[in-house]
């Protein structure tokens, strides 16, 4: 076929333009469409009012293969290998890479088997006892390893090279040639069986790696163990097997096939055999996958479909092993038993099957959780407070190459979905001008620009972006992760200004990055199919080249699940229904994907001994409680939550997991988190609002992470406070709808991207009518906000009890006859004890009246920058405290000293909870104060002055006052004195 620069396929009628047609080549299949020059040089491909370059920039690095040195993928796939892109981050794809290797592969995890290729046959391993190491509360790692059982191949077989001949879906076939001997294995996932041909007249050969028993040798079929695990090689009717010492073998009574199977083991292996021997000749040769979103029903339908070549008789059906995702949702079909071991747990099997058809909620996504809850008073002004704070650099911190870059431009498009609900559209438009600009820069391939643009390799079929990052050049990891941070903001950006996203503008570049990642239209050959989505194992892989022992890996799945729910905002923004229905599949399956192996929700696939609720990485044969960049437990579990989006609320549907693994978090960690608070108390809030709020609160002073801000921290807490939990037994007939529950009380969201009213109906029979252009509420909390007014929000059920606000002066719920909070029982506010405003830090962690011995406490070491971030703080407490507020400020005197040391810099919070209910009303952060490096100690005073402070002061009716204190920067510990060496004044009158 031939391809436009632009696809014509009928999947994407929308997408064709005249005026970009007419400016492009029309080129040979796999090929994008060119600008050529006059000197007739393809240097850059026009799209729209973007382009993208096919000259490499200087100092650019490109995919490596063979030998780490540049090289065209095609030199190790056959001649009759499927035309269009390589599949470059399979499960198998080393095959093609052979980065450590230029004849073989490295371990291919297909599961319920893995293989390996070799020079002279395929080996093949079912391990079925883990390998642990590491601790249940530190790093820790959980592999199948492999093991190999067996190695299939040909008599006298050497092969300089192991091509890849053809791939599907979910399998690849292998091609040994050395001149006078072949072999071609097909191979896949959820396949018991491993398919061969063979010619040159040498005898099939499998080598086992210990002497085998054999439990059945009868005509064309011989059963055998290895290492405890059973198989099966079945040979044409009319063959026989051999057998001498390890080697088994027969002639295949010339005819040139026969298949091997692994069997479960602990059943009746040889009524098992039998079963299987009925498919033993229908040789997979073809797999793939369907999907249908059906808005009405709420329901992702998946099949799974397999190609079968009968080598003898007339049978088409083969045996097929879901994992766990696949067969909890399996519509129309009932496993037999037992279940194979698997690295994702247990695999159940399918017998005489030509497809399956999984069924899958897909319970919604959302621009961003709506404003019911800082809508209006205090709560208000403090979101407001931080949107404002934004007007400066909405992007933050925000780096040159795509990973950074994409970063900044996902902070920046969560500040301008909260902003447009609340009405600051000053603060909307700077956010989308700034998204705006960045997008343009990287989709225009300027003449003479060398960074922060596109380039597009054909030996590889891929869109590089440049600088590049974390291998996404060389290795072409993560294109998934990078790009969904483009698309995210560029459905935010066609939200606002619906023309920068037309396929005449920018639209055909945003599409371009979409169709590499995960290419969603078959018809295109430009790129591959599904690039980093594995469609068996149900997840993306980082990465394709797997030089590794353990296969490929991805440690980030909420990335990944970034560029899904971008796909889906993308299409709803964009009228693309192609695109949107991709983003529905991908989130759906992933979501579940997810929950079982990187969360393992269900507490089945782990194994029992490894210790951990949840996993950092993924491996092909395993899973670890790890990272690449950190061994800090907030970083190992916080990768796989960020970024937080309203396209994340997958992450609350099982709140008692995330409860759960909040515990772990503080567990491993031995303390809350000193890091990416502001991450973890976000997906603590799907599973306890109210506690994750107090946690902000209390300590609102972190440094956020660098794709978050303050501002959606705050709005994200707060509202789920108010709303509760997701609620998944209601769908709606909208995407862009969600629905949650506290108590008994449910709310209704839906969100309206377009010009006209919309009414969504939902699968209890509720309907919400949502204005254009506005994100609307029913239920517990009625409420329509956007970008024309705003929006207030009116409960119209039980108030939120997230964040109780009794007034200072009736603490009690009866004025007349006040009472005690009966979490945090203090003095009757009718005769409270005299407070003394001036209180002592005391060894101990007492706040107290009087001062106590003289002496000093220890704060550690910074050893890095935590400004603005209580880390191993010592912490003061004084509690039951009942004053009247005079209206004036904290002040402190404090002794430290760092002694010699330079750099030291220590820092104070004080938080003030007025009525002891565990809520901080008022916590303010002081600028660090830089030590001396003489011995002696040094005052610091609240002079240093304030870095930030939330929350207003008022009178204390029983309440708390925390004083932190750590060091904020330097590499050596400081002393603060106790007793009367260290005061704090507090604004009140006793």
């Amino acid at each position: 076929m031939t391809l436009p620069l632009w696809d014509v396929s009928p999947a994407r009628p929308r997408r064709l333009r005249a005026t970009a047609l007419a400016a492009a080549s029309v080129l040979a299949a796999g090929l994008l469409g060119v600008v050529v020059t006059g000197g007739g040089t393809a240097t850059a491909g026009t799209v729209g009012a973007g382009s993208y370059t096919e000259t490499l920039p200087p100092g650019a690095a490109l995919p490596k293969g063979c030998g780490a040195v540049s090289t065209n993928p095609r030199i190790f796939a056959t001649s009759d290998a499927p035309a269009g892109a390589i599949p470059t981050n399979d499960w198998w794809s080393s095959l093609i890479w052979k980065r450590n290797n230029c004849g073989t592969s490295e371990n291919l995890q297909a599961h319920p088997l893995a293989f390996h290729a070799e020079n002279n046959g395929l080996g093949l391993s079912y391990t079925t006892t883990p390998a642990i190491s590491g601790t249940a509360t530190g790093v820790g790692e959980y592999h199948y390893p492999y093991t190999e059982d067996v190695r299939v191949g040909v008599a006298g077989l050497s092969a300089p090279v192991v091509k890849a001949a053809d791939w599907t879906d979910w399998t690849v076939t292998a091609d040994w040639s050395d001149g006078n001997r072949s072999m071609r294995a097909t191979i896949g996932h959820g396949l018991p069986f491993s398919y061969y041909t063979v010619s040159g007249g040498g005898a099939a050969q499998l080598t086992a790696a210990a002497t085998p028993t054999v439990w059945r040798n009868s005509g064309a079929t011989i059963g055998f163990t290895v290492h405890g695990h059973d198989y099966v090689a079945y040979a044409p009717t009319g063959a026989t097997w051999t057998v001498d010492g390890a080697g088994i073998s027969s002639t295949l009574a010339g005819k040139g096939y026969f298949s091997v199977a692994v069997l479960p083991g602990g059943a009746d292996k040889a009524a098992l055999a039998d079963t299987y021997g009925r498919y033993a000749h229908a040789h997979v040769t073809g797999t793939r996958m369907s999907y249908a979103y059906d808005p009405a029903a709420g329901t992702v339908r998946t099949t799974y479909a397999f190609t079968t070549t009968p080598r003898e008789g007339t049978e088409s059906k083969t045996v097929v092993a879901l994992y766990p995702h696949q067969w909890r949702s399996l519509t129309g079909a009932t496993p037999i038993t037992p279940t194979y071991v698997s690295a994702r747990g247990a695999m159940r099997v399918l017998a005489g099957v030509p497809s399956f058809t999984t069924s899958m909620r897909f319970t919604g996504v959302l621009p961003e959780v709506p404003a019911v809850g800082d809508a209006t008073g205090a709560d208000l002004n403090t979101v407001t407070g931080y949107l404002n704070a934004e007007l400066a650099n909405p992007e933050g911190v925000s780096g040159t190459d795509t990973y950074w870059a994409g970063k900044g431009l996902g902070r920046a498009a969560r500040i301008a979905e909260i902003a447009d609900q609340l009405g600051l559209t000053a603060v909307r438009d700077k956010a989308v001008t700034a998204m705006k600009a960045r997008l343009t820069n990287w989709l225009t391939a300027g003449s003479g620009e060398t960074g922060q643009l596109f380039y597009y390799d054909r030996n590889w079929g891929t869109l590089i972006g440049y600088p590049a990052s974390y291998g996404s050049d060389e290795d072409l990891n993560d294109h998934h992760f990078h790009y969904g941070y483009f698309v995210a903001a560029a459905a935010t950006v066609a939200k606002f200004d619906p023309g920068w996203a037309d396929d005449t503008r920018y639209g055909g570049m945003v599409d371009l990055l979409i169709r590499d990642a995960n290419n969603y239209d078959r018809a295109d050959e430009r790129f591959p199919y599904l690039r980093d989505f594995d469609i068996y194992a149900g997840h993306d892989w980082a990465s394709g080249l797997a030089p590794f022992f353990a296969g490929n890996n991805q440690e980030s799945s909420s990335e990944g699940m970034n560029f899904a729910n971008a796909l889906i905002q993308w299409g709803q923004a964009t009228g693309d229904t192609a695109v949107r229905d991709a983003g529905v599949y991908l989130w759906t399956t992933q979501s579940a994907a997810i929950s079982e192996y990187w969360f393992d929700v269900h507490d089945e696939n782990f194994p029992a001994t490894f210790g951990h609720k949840t996993v950092g990485m993924v491996w092909g044969d395993g899973g670890s409680y790890s990272t690449w960049f950190s061994a800090a437990p907030e970083m190992i579990q916080g990768i796989n939550m960020l970024p937080i989006t309203g396209g994340h609320l997958y992450l609350g549907e099982y709140p008692d997991y995330v409860k759960a693994n909040y515990a772990e978090l503080v567990a491993n960690k031995g303390g809350p988190p000193t890091v990416w608070q502001d991450i973890l108390w976000e997906f603590l809030a799907l599973g306890d609002g109210d506690q994750a709020l107090r946690n902000f609160r209390a300590n609102s002073g972190f440094t956020s992470e660098e794709g978050e801000s303050k501002a959606h921290t705050f709005h994200w807490i707060r509202n789920l406070a108010a709303l509760g939990t997701v609620d998944t037994s209601v769908t709606a007939n909208h995407p862009l709808a969600k629905v949650f529950r506290k108590g008994t009380a449910r709310t209704y969201v839906a969100s309206n991207i377009t010009a006209a009213p919309l009414t969504v109906t939902f699968s209890d029979g509720t309907t919400l009518a949502v204005p254009a252009g506005k994100t609307a509420t029913s239920g517990a909390y009625t409420w329509s906000g956007g970008s024309a007014t705003g929006g207030v929000a009116v409960p119209t059920g039980p108030p939120p009890t997230s964040t109780p606000t009794p007034t200072p002066t009736t603490p009690s719920p009866t004025p007349t006859t006040p009472s005690p909070t009966p979490t945090s029982p203090s003095p009757d506010p009718s005769t409270p004890a005299p407070l003394n405003p001036t209180r002592y830090l005391r060894s101990g962690g007492e706040l107290g009246a009087t001062a106590g011995p003289a002496g000093t406490v220890t704060v550690t070491a910074a050893n890095g920058n935590h400004d603005g971030t209580p880390t191993n703080p010592q912490v003061f407490t004084a509690t039951g405290l009942t004053g009247t507020y005079t209206g004036g400020n904290t002040a402190f005197d404090l002794g430290v000293d760092a002694g010699v040391v330079v750099g030291n810099g220590v820092q104070a919070r004080v938080s003030y909870d007025l009525t002891g209910d565990g809520s901080f009303d008022r916590v303010e952060t002081y600028r660090y104060f830089a030590t001396d490096p003489i011995v002696g100690m040094e005052r610091y005073r609240q002079t240093q002055g304030l870095a930030s402070a939330t929350g207003t002061l008022g009178d204390l009716a029983g309440g708390t006052v925390k004083v932190e204190l750590w060091n904020a920067i330097g590499n050596a510990a400081t002393t603060v004195g106790t007793g009367d060496g260290s005061t704090v004044t507090l604004p009140y009158t006793g």
